[in-house]
């Protein structure tokens, strides 16, 4: 699905006027603005995977949901190509590979049952989390093992969900820092080149400054379960009947409980339509991950 890459103004513009004429999201996107990549020299390294020292982030504390049993999915063998730049909304080529993202993180009980499904079912997801919301903390012993396997795949939403189009350069700038600090201090992994900007604002000036820290890549999405808000369970699979399509980058979010009752016929509909669920790090290679 080659068609579904877009890296400009235009195209990008184009492709989510269409998306959300049909209906599948209800927030107003910005244009997106090609980024060079940088250098991501200005940020370190990850470090090893391990816990996190005292006092430096707050420790995790016991998941209410009980502990899964996470078995390690291997990575497809997919033929991996290097990470266009600029704006992405969707998986090159013509298989039938599905990007399942999911943002935020508002709500412990979603995050923790969202880990769990999982655990248990071997979905591929990416979360493009927000640090400042405690299920990340509270949920880091249960999604670690997920995370460092590659089965879930995390990105960098900013810490606190801002508009960063209407932020100084250096508050955008922390903003993604102190997530990217978070991510790889807590989950020990690089975050790096994926980043969604809160509400899908975003525009040339706020690119340049990610792209300085290595955030080349702004990540949208070519469909939506459209449950940022409280829907229904039956509207979140009148949306995902529409956008679960190949090739296709689908947005959803850790924020309320209806899309968990409904994880048996998400994953059936995956399954009935022979889609492959992937991470980004599966399709695309890059500097943090070759």
């Amino acid at each position: 699905m080659g068609q579904f890459l877009y890296s400009g103004r235009e195209s990008g513009e184009g492709m989510l006027r269409r998306t959300f004429i049909a209906g599948a999201a209800t927030v107003i996107l910005s244009g997106c603005a090609a980024v060079t990549t940088r250098s991501p020299a200005t940020l370190p390294p990850p470090p090893p995977p391990a816990a996190p020292t005292p006092g430096a982030l707050p420790r995790p504390r016991p998941s209410a949901i009980g502990a899964p049993v996470p078995v390690p999915q291997p990575a497809p063998a997919l033929a991996r190509v290097p990470v266009p730049a600029g704006s992405l909304f969707g998986l090159p080529g013509d298989g039938a590979l599905l990007a399942w993202t999911v943002d935020d993180g508002t709500s412990e009980e979603v995050v923790g049952r969202y880990i769990r499904f999982a655990a248990e079912s071997g979905t591929r997801l990416t979360f493009f989390l927000n640090g400042t919301y405690e299920a990340w903390t509270i949920h880091a012993d249960l999604l670690r093992p997920l995370v460092q396997s590659g089965q879930i795949q995390l990105g960098n939403h900013t810490w606190s969900h801002s508009d960063l189009t209407g932020l100084t350069d250096a508050a955008v700038t922390e903003e993604l820092r102190r997530n990217h600090d978070f991510i790889t201090e807590l989950y020990g992994v690089d975050a790096r080149p994926y980043f969604r900007p809160s509400y899908a604002f975003h525009d040339e000036r706020v690119d340049s400054l990610a792209a300085d820290l290595g955030y080349t890549v702004p990540t949208l999405w070519y469909g939506s379960l459209s449950d940022s808000g409280l829907i229904t369970e039956q509207r979140v699979l009148d949306f995902a009947g529409e956008w679960f399509q190949p090739g296709h980058i689908v947005i959803g979010h850790l924020n309320f409980p209806p899309v968990t009752q409904v994880f048996p016929q998400l994953r059936a509909l995956v399954a009935e339509r022979g889609l492959r669920t992937v991470t980004l790090n599966d399709v695309f290679t890059c500097p943090a991950h070759p």
